[in-house]
């Protein structure tokens, strides 16, 4: 029996590995009819008739999580934690259930499983449930009886409860890497609409390059940061684990973008790896805040609380003893911060709180950039020479991230690539 713990321990442990096991995920526009899920059944196929072990992870079908949240928040306004789980998994299992059916029909054996029968064991944390260990003994039973298994993403079950639980937004894709960690698959590849991982959004930006290879640091910055191709949870799990991932298209053949340790070699001559965009956030400011000792303490620690998520963060300079504190958060979690400021407001003595949801954020990205100066300047300079104004400026050592008006970011998105379109080129071809 394999089993491996993700919250519960501190450091990656021993495991054994499957050679020539693959973990493939599919995601819900790969599988978004029942003609898509027959081909999806095909190459699952192929790959088993090729010598390959194989586990799927299928998402629900097309918009049908989107429907099914529908129906919730129809029937009541605010859906019980517990139901809406039970409701919102059985989307996956519908696919998998069907896909399982259309490779029984191409000759091949193959059982699908629910998250909780595959072993996914999570916190009792509904909506938003963390994996903690994978349990894999039936998966592994399966695999040594030649059969094609496929899980349902997304889902598993509270250790504390035994209830269906949801792993919350790119849940498949930490489904998926998470048994790849658990069973020691050779590889863990992400089936979606996209050639793999560009340089900047392709609809935005059709000169983007497709990129052959990016470090785990990279790919966590460019999900973290707007890019939709994977989430960010999942790239940590695969980084701590030292998960090989691939992610390709469905439809169009390629070798796609593989994602995995640092290669000192490619980044000596890359500097980055990708302009990304984010509009999901929003901006709020606090103003005239009293500027003494444990204000942004008390600020963050009651949001925190309350499970709002932060991300930049700026505070002014003191001018006669007050100061104003500016952040951005998910457009989602507006309504939860917006009671908590307004009563901190009060409380401190604060002048008001503002919010503007029409802001944008913008990332340049590359782990080169740290042993070249000059980068961020050059950002700024393509921004201000496209008479866009910066709001607020945060970086990593691979990352800069500029917040500007929502309007202005297809452009900058544009003017920033073409500022680094020859680095880029230089990154893809070497």
């Amino acid at each position: 029996m394999t089993t491996i713990e993700f919250e519960a321990i501190p450091a990656v442990q021993a495991r054994q590995r499957t050679p020539g096991l693959v973990v493939m995920k599919f995601g819900g526009t790969s599988v978004g009819d029942t003609d898509k899920l027959k081909r999806v059944a095909e190459r699952l196929v192929e790959a088993r008739e090729s010598g390959a072990k194989v586990v799927a992870v299928l998402s629900a079908m097309g918009k049908t999580t989107d429907e099914l949240i529908r129906l919730a928040f129809e029937v009541s306004p605010s859906p019980n934690p517990r139901e809406y789980d039970m409701l919102v998994s059985t989307g996956e299992r519908i696919s998998n259930a069907l896909c399982a059916m259309a490779i029984h029909d191409l000759g091949h054996e193959a059982v699908s499983l629910t998250g909780s029968q595959a072993g996914i064991v999570t916190d009792g944390s509904h909506t938003k449930a963390k994996i903690v260990e994978v349990r894999a003994t039936r998966i592994h039973e399966a695999l040594e009886q030649d059969k094609i298994v496929l899980v349902a993403g997304f889902q598993g079950v509270s250790t504390d409860t035994q209830d269906v639980t949801t792993l919350g937004r790119g849940g498949s894709d930490t489904t998926a890497v998470a048994l790849a960690a658990a069973l020691g698959a050779d590889a863990c590849e992400i089936f979606t609409d996209v050639a793999g991982v560009f340089t900047a959004d392709p609809r935005l930006v059709p000169g983007a390059f497709k990129l052959p290879y990016i470090t785990y640091e990279e790919m966590l910055e460019m999900a973290s940061s707007g890019a939709g191709v994977m989430m960010a949870r999942s790239i940590e799990i695969a980084r701590s684990y030292g998960v090989k991932l691939r992610v390709r298209s469905t439809f169009v053949d390629g070798e796609g973008t593989w994602i995995g340790e640092e290669d000192k070699a490619m980044l000596e001559k890359a500097i980055i790896s990708g302009v990304t965009h984010d509009t999901s956030e929003a901006k709020v400011s606090i103003v005239g805040v009293p500027d003494r000792p444990g204000i942004a303490a008390k600020v963050f620690r009651a949001l925190a609380d309350a499970g709002v998520n932060i991300d930049m963060i700026v505070q002014n300079v003191s001018q006669d003893g007050a100061a104003t504190i500016s952040f951005t958060l998910p457009k989602t979690d507006v309504s939860i911060a917006t009671p908590i400021l307004e009563a901190l407001s009060v409380e401190l003595g604060a002048s008001r709180v503002e919010h503007d949801p029409n802001v944008a954020k913008i990332s340049l990205i590359g782990a080169g950039m740290k042993s070249h100066p000059g980068v961020a300047a050059d950002m700024f300079d393509a921004l201000a020479e496209a008479g866009i104004n910066i709001e607020i400026i945060s970086t990593s050592a691979i990352r800069v991230s500029c917040v500007i008006s929502a309007a202005h970011v297809e452009r900058a998105v544009e003017v920033v690539h073409a500022r680094f379109q020859s680095f880029a080129e230089e990154r893809v071809n070497g």
